[in-house]
């Protein structure tokens, strides 16, 4: 099993009610995603909603392996949802592990 964390920050341009839309949207298109792709075991999109926080959104997903992992990153359907993200979005961090 492969997990696969990904956090971001809004742009700092984005307005409050920006932000939201824009946390809906990606939480909508990357769950999406997560339904479309072979190998995807869970996916889950988090949008902070406390203070205490550094990061606005958080992906938390798990594959079946590291090529589910790599599939899932180059799918048509992940590429379209990630190049939206990176439109709202900034300081991109990631962390996968194996189990």
């Amino acid at each position: 099993m492969v997990n696969h964390y990904v956090f971001w920050n809004f742009n700092e341009s984005l307005t409050i009610e920006e932000r939201d839309e824009a946390g809906n949207k990606i939480k909508e298109l990357l769950e999406a995603v997560g339904k479309a792709v072979p190998g995807v075991v869970s996916l889950e999109v988090l949008i902070n909603q406390l203070e205490s926080s550094n990061r606005d959104v958080a992906l938390i997903s798990r594959f079946e392996s590291v090529e589910a992992l790599n599939a899932y990153q180059v799918h048509p359907e992940h590429v379209k949802a990630a190049s939206y993200v990176g439109t709202v979005t900034t300081n991109r961090t990631c962390f996968d592990f194996e189990e």
